[in-house]
């Protein structure tokens, strides 16, 4: 039996951020981690004789947080490689391909070669939508209550706020289709809103996705050198300098609570750690359903809840390659040419479907079936980051499918779909792409399950508007406290939108730090 003032559980980039905030600040406290190896989805493992990030590598929100710099992980060996252009803009029906670029007048030059009667569209967006993605990046690196984010607000002269509010409440297809009449400029950034939420763009609260190319202009999108893991790789020397703690292999059994307060918590095999404190970075349901047995009274109501909602399934795949030659996109000739000699392949495709095959997407999930033109996201981060490639100097593919179904006829195991994603890949490349894969790997939903503790393979999100996080509404996830004392949450769950973002770790340790300081004042009072 062992003793620590915080039990972090989950190693993911959020539980590892809450971690490394706590032990800097003098908390004594351990992190707990099921798997062999802390990072979760943020992780670059080992595969096929190559590196390979878990899920899609480009960061851009989590630079825009102070994260990096107050848990000074550049001292800590992170160091980020930025691409020339930020997105490529290509498309199933082989239309003219378009390029999101960190800067403004480059991106509306290559618009106007490539789709000019939408720039006129772009230019009105981006002066509705900048500041209100300024203000929405403030907001989020905000202490979380609705004093403080009305004070923020009231700091910009409430610029951007009446919007953000409008914004919230209604549908990114709704907010794009004013300002562009071309299809082509409204799906990219539902490819990468949306569509990575599982929700359709006409879906109300789904507004803020809108922003999508307003945040690329006013942060630029980074990797981190030799793989998205070397985020969480630099978050835990960061912890462990400050004497942190880290226990990986280690399962979490249930949390133990006595007079409605948390005492610690069992790990598998039955060993128990004491501690009043412990902040779970991972699903709330999982927490709720099986850690916590005879919820105290004052938490019933909201355990209830929790144990009543349904179990959404996971909805995207991603097949690994290793590569001996780079292939040529059907689009390339067209980029170089539109974009003074930009490589293709140095950073992210994004290849969206027309809204109709979106539709077709949405109809055929739930009866376990992909559509006939996924959204995907194409990517070779070895081009940009030469670290990343194999031994014999080969180049490694990143393919990102939406929406693959955990639940799919006769399973995925004998499913020809990744074959068939590979061969719509193939084709986007000059049907040559095939040719040049030595070997490849799949991740379905059902290995994030298997293989990440995902139920169903489902990603935890926080499915309601941003607005809930203003007015503190499901406090446990606007707020990371729950009702039963000691017990918070952080996690992807507990902060709205998708992707690596941290301030959900290091908001739940702000709150944690309050409640210790609490704790500390009421000792003294007696």
């Amino acid at each position: 039996m062992s003793e620590t003032e915080v039990v972090v559980v989950g190693g993911g980039h959020n539980g590892l951020i809450c971690a490394a905030y706590l032990a800097r600040s003098g908390v004594d406290t351990v992190l707990i981690e099921a798997r062999p190896s802390v990072g979760g989805c943020a992780s670059t493992v080992d595969d096929l004789g190559a590196r390979f990030n878990i899920c899609h590598c480009e960061h851009n929100l989590v630079r825009a947080m102070p994260i990096i710099e107050e848990l000074d992980l550049a001292n800590h060996g992170l160091k980020y490689v930025e691409t020339e252009a930020s997105s490529v803009c290509a498309f199933h029906d082989e239309s003219e391909p378009w390029v999101i670029y960190s800067d403004i007048d480059k991106t509306l030059s290559g618009l106007a070669k490539s789709h000019p009667d939408q720039v006129d569209g772009y230019k009105r967006y981006l002066k509705d939508a900048l500041p209100v993605a300024r203000l929405a990046l403030d907001l989020a690196a905000t202490p979380p209550s609705s004093l403080n984010f009305a004070s923020k607000a009231l700091q910009k002269r409430g610029e951007g706020l009446s919007r953000l509010i409008r914004w919230s409440r209604s549908s990114a297809m709704e907010l794009l289709g004013r300002y562009f009449s071309d299809w082509h400029l409204i799906m990219p950034t539902i490819s990468v809103g949306p569509t990575v939420w599982g929700l359709s763009p006409e879906t109300p609260g789904t507004g803020m996705a809108a922003l999508g190319y307003a945040t690329r202009h006013i942060n630029r999108v980074g990797r981190p050198q030799g793989g998205s893991g070397s985020l969480t790789d630099s978050t835990r020397a960061s912890f462990e300098v400050a004497g942190g703690k880290v226990r990986c292999g280690s399962r979490v059994e249930n949390v133990i609570i006595e007079d409605g307060a948390i005492k610690g918590v069992r790990l598998a095999g039955g060993e128990i750690i004491n501690t009043q404190i412990v902040v779970a970075a991972c699903d709330p349901k999982r927490v709720f359903v099986e850690w916590v047995g005879e919820a105290p009274r004052k938490a019933r109501k909201m355990v209830d809840k929790w144990r009543q909602l349904p179990v959404p399934e996971g909805y995207e795949s991603k097949i690994d390659a290793v590569l001996n030659e780079l292939p040529e996109p059907t689009w390339g000739d067209k980029i170089r040419a539109t974009h003074n000699g930009l490589d293709p392949l140095g950073q992210t495709t994004i290849i969206s479907p027309s809204p109709q095959d979106l539709i077709q997407a949405h109809e055929v999930r739930p009866l376990g079936k992909v559509a006939t033109k996924p959204t995907m996201l194409i990517d070779i981060p070895s081009v940009p980051d030469p670290t990343l490639k194999t031994a014999s100097e080969g180049h490694i593919l990143s393919l990102e499918v939406l929406f693959t179904p955990y639940s799919t006829p006769g399973g995925w195991e004998s499913s020809n779909e990744p074959r068939r994603w590979l061969d719509i890949w193939s084709s986007l490349m000059g049907s040559e792409g095939i040719e040049k894969i030595e070997k490849w790997r799949v991740m379905t939903p059902e290995n994030y399950e298997n293989e990440f503790s995902m139920h169903k393979g489902h990603t935890p999100s926080f499915g309601t508007s941003p607005l809930s996080t203003f007015f503190g509404r499901d406090k446990e996830l606007t707020r990371y406290k729950t009702s039963i004392d000691g017990l918070y949450l952080s996690g992807a769950a507990t902060y709205p939108g998708a992707g690596i973002v941290g301030i959900s770790g290091k908001n739940a340790a702000d709150v944690v730090r309050q409640a210790i300081r609490g704790r500390g004042r009421h000792r003294n009072s007696k």
